[in-house]
């Protein structure tokens, strides 16, 4: 399929979709958590669950575990494919496992290179893998890709990084999912930013509850996710005392939740951390 191909239209929704997001688990104590954190989501009804999968694919058997047990507590699972370090062989191996296992949807994305590997692969962007995809399996899965509404952090700029996007959308992807963030003018201007450039589908809001300032701290350096400094600064005052923490997490993602939903935001995926409490108080808690 070539860029130039047409952009899938977004499907019509009467209601915000709901997802949520997991990683998988390295031992049996980590599993038994993943099991109890997707019974007690399961609850909610969340349309899909997303399962990570490791730089390189370091964690490709570990995803296709978790795959597998999400299937069997119900849910739609849409594990995370990354294509960075992989070659076509080993991606058509993957494709046929989860076609077979009765997968229909995927998290396509270029992932990132783990330490020491040097060779990037025959695949090198996420718009590769998309078009990779469609070519070996037509329309059987829905594909997802990744936005970022705050600029990947390895952008030259905020115009490529939108660009990249938008080709990855021409390239057969159905919708998408961003990077989390906690300005919800950043997502409303790159959804206007990518409609006036043609996309149509659907851009989901990623979403990550507050549970860790630390955690939360070294996560989104590395990703480039921006905390607005009076969050931060209100987090980091509470020193050790994670009571207060979660509550004043709670309190700005819900208000950001709603904020995106009142907004226009077709859904919202929420990346648990192999956790429920906090995206069940804050799914529970939302007007839609």
């Amino acid at each position: 399929m070539s860029l130039s191909a047409p952009l899938v239209p977004a499907p019509a929704e009467s209601a915000p979709v709901f997802s949520v997001e997991f990683f998988p688990p390295r031992d049996i104590a980590a599993q038994e958590k993943l099991v109890r954190t997707a019974k007690q989501l399961h609850g909610l009804h969340p349309h899909f669950a997303s399962v990570t999968f490791g730089a390189g694919g370091s964690t490709r058997d570990g995803t296709m575990l978790a795959v597998s047990l999400l299937q069997k507590l119900g849910y739609e699972a849409a594990p995370h494919l990354s294509c960075i370090g992989s070659t076509s062989e080993s991606l058509r191996d993957i494709l046929q496992a989860y076609r077979q296992a009765g997968i229909r949807r995927l998290v396509a994305l270029r992932g990132d290179m783990p330490s020491g590997m040097g060779d990037m692969g025959e695949l090198r962007y996420a718009r590769d893998l998309v078009r990779f995809v469609r070519e070996e399996t037509g329309d059987w899965f829905h594909i997802e890709v990744a936005a970022y509404p705050e600029m990947h952090p390895q952008a030259h700029d905020p115009e490529a990084d939108l660009n990249h996007f938008v080709e990855k959308m021409r390239a057969g992807a159905n919708s998408a999912i961003t990077q989390y963030f906690f300005n919800a003018d950043a997502y409303f201007d790159f959804v206007d930013r990518a409609v006036a450039k043609g996309v149509t589908a659907p851009i989901v809001p990623g979403i990550m509850p507050i549970t860790n300032y630390t955690q939360l701290a070294r996560f989104s350096d590395m990703c480039g996710a921006e905390i607005p400094r009076w969050i931060r600064l209100r987090l980091a005052s509470y020193g050790d005392d994670k009571a207060s923490i979660r509550a004043f997490g709670h309190d700005v993602v819900a208000a950001l939740c709603q904020t995106l939903l009142d907004g226009g935001a077709p859904g919202l995926h929420f990346y648990t951390m192999n956790q429920a409490e906090a995206t069940q108080a804050i799914w529970k808690e939302l007007e839609c």
